[in-house]
């Protein structure tokens, strides 16, 4: 228990950077889970209506997280308090971006694919801040995960695009257009590599 808390209190922001988090991720999984059981009739209506209108759960992030800039500004904390206001962070993220695609288009449907990547974003930018080693302790085999990883998500990609490209170009025109493509793409990257010898 005092190993973790000395070693938390030596590198305090990775400390904060892990409870926002495991806030922001519990938190999201949570709104997603009552929101679905709320829609599927599984339990009852807990949403707040105000004069006819729904008032969503990104205004309740919208007021946390004005109230936790504010306190952050203006009074002087403790560990334990920038540890409460880091959990209140992520909450109150994880409420405001699981709707970020409500108030990027100012409207719209709740199971909007851009409120989805903006919380993969942002957990992978905490993820990062949180669990990543020191940038002066990568070793060699850091980076080779790392472009491996990169490889992976770029060929993942590619198969992906394929099968949508597929699925919208049914058929013999939808084949014949892929393989021009691709004809097309390693003819460049070949026209490169001679150009590139020379």
């Amino acid at each position: 228990m005092k190993a973790s808390a000395a070693k938390s209190s030596a590198n305090p922001l990775r400390h904060l950077a892990r409870l926002t988090f495991v806030a922001f991720l519990f938190t999201f999984i949570a709104s997603r889970t009552l929101v679905i059981l709320i829609m599927a009739r599984k339990m009852p209506d807990l949403f707040l209506h105000m004069g006819g209108t729904h008032v969503h759960h990104l205004n309740y992030g919208i007021f946390l997280l004005s109230a936790v800039a504010g306190v952050l500004l203006f009074a002087p904390l403790n560990h334990k308090q920038r540890s409460f206001c880091a959990l209140i962070y992520g909450v109150s993220m994880a409420l405001t971006f699981d709707e970020f695609g409500m108030w990027l288009h100012l409207g719209g449907s709740y199971w909007q694919r851009a409120s989805f990547d903006a919380v993969v974003v942002i957990l992978s930018t905490l993820g990062l801040l949180a669990f990543a080693p020191r940038w002066r302790r990568l070793r060699a085999h850091h980076f080779a995960v790392g472009a491996a990883m990169l490889l992976w998500f770029v060929v993942s990609a590619a198969v992906l695009g394929a099968l949508t490209f597929w699925v919208v170009f049914p058929g013999t025109y939808g084949l014949a257009i892929l393989l021009l493509a691709l004809v097309i793409g390693l003819l460049l990257v070949d026209r490169q590599t001679r150009h590139g010898a020379s």
